[in-house]
């Protein structure tokens, strides 16, 4: 009897040691809300929202004790609707993100899988649309992608460790198409910086195929017609041969206030030369898309549980089009507690000029179907509980 006794005592100090050495944890997000926009197509539109803030997901993840101070580590991220329940990420299972890899505390970690690239890393954080304006008040289209719209699927990635406050990382994302090394290839590289009260990021994001590699990387995808119709700002633009984005973004906090500011130059290369079904209705022969885009925000935490926000975006396009979008974001956000809030936006933008479309152009919120004039408003109210 005292055999077994001490026997199931060693098993469950075994036990133990195997528990303290690995994790596994569950989390999620549900985000939903309510929304009105003046102008969609021409007309006024009541819609609920999933997803505003952040996207409502739900995710496992998990770590493994090798020893030396070596890890190994996964995450397996699925985003969905909380109102119909579909998958997001065009039906993918863990379309947010999925990946595996090991870690160290004095170098950094390599992961494989699908995951963010470095434009996202390292200076969306500074946008207000993945703060607290919801993805409506994202740059017009999320043209540089630094609200995250886009995932990189077959990446090998990089992020070091912090040394001094300072960071970097790099990704590279394996094309897959025999003889066509080149072919849906995707690299990017990140630099942060983060000490006491000031923050700072650059990234840079280099695209083949865009169309197909970035944009249409999930199960709903085209795999020969336009998956970039969503917004007239670039949709003229899914024949590109190449998107690069050139990003930088800081952050100052003094007391209860926080001023931010970010610039991104987005560009589409070689308009004209992919080859689809659809890709190219504006007759483009040749030449780049460009845009150069510069936000401002300001946030204050009025009290403990409440915060407010103000802030203006500028997009000009040049190259191909001249469009240029002026768009206003106000906000608020309370904390019922550390996992639940409730928040209020509005998001204003004016357009003119001529689009990539060719026509002129009119006003398109991200997120939402073009305006039929100049002007487009949203306004949403929701709710977000953290798990």
């Amino acid at each position: 009897m005292k055999k077994s006794l001490l026997a199931l005592a060693a098993l469950g100090v075994f036990a133990g040691a195997a528990h303290a050495q690995s994790s596994v944890t569950l989390y999620g997000i549900i985000d939903a809300g309510f929304v009105y926009s003046n102008n969609v197509a021409g007309q006024k539109l009541y819609a609920m929202s999933s997803g505003n803030v952040q996207g409502s997901r739900w995710g496992l993840r998990g770590t493994e004790d090798l020893g030396g101070g070596l890890k190994a580590l996964f995450v397996l991220e699925n985003g969905f609707n909380v109102f119909n329940g579909r998958l997001g990420q065009g039906g993918s299972e863990f379309g947010r993100q999925a990946y595996v890899g090991l870690s160290t505390a004095q170098f950094g970690t390599v992961t494989l899988g699908r995951q963010y690239d470095s434009v996202v890393d390292f200076t969306g954080a500074f946008e207000v649309g993945s703060q607290w304006a919801t993805y409506y008040g994202a740059h017009p289209g999320d043209l540089d992608n630094m609200n995250n719209s886009n995932r990189v699927n077959n990446a090998i990635k990089f992020t070091s460790a912090n040394y001094a406050g300072f960071s970097f990382g790099g990704l590279y994302s394996l094309g897959g198409n025999a003889g066509q090394f080149n072919r849906n290839q995707i690299w990017s590289v990140g630099l942060g910086y983060s000490q006491g009260p000031l923050q700072l990021g650059a990234g840079y994001l280099n695209v083949k195929d865009p169309n197909y590699s970035f944009f249409g990387n999930t199960p709903a995808s085209s795999t020969t017609g336009s998956n970039m119709a969503g917004s007239r700002v670039y949709s003229g633009y899914a024949s590109a041969h190449t998107q690069q984005v050139i990003s930088a973004g800081a952050a100052y906090t003094f007391g209860a206030a926080t001023v931010g500011a970010t610039y991104s130059n987005t560009q589409f290369k070689d308009v004209g030369t992919e080859a689809g079904t659809g890709l190219n209705p504006a007759g483009y022969t040749g030449g780049t898309g460009k845009f150069h885009n510069a936000e401002i925000n300001f946030k204050y935490q009025l009290t403990p549980a409440l915060l407010v926000g103000a802030a203006y975006d500028y997009t000009k396009g040049y190259g191909l089009g001249n469009a240029k979008y002026h768009q206003g974001m106000l906000g608020a956000d309370y904390f019922l507690s550390k996992r639940t809030d409730v928040y209020i936006d509005g998001v204003y933008q004016h357009a003119s000029g001529t689009d990539s479309t060719r026509g002129a152009a009119v006003a398109n919120i991200n997120g939402l179907s073009p305006s039929s004039t100049s002007n487009q408003v949203a306004a949403l109210v929701g709710i977000r509980h953290k798990f």
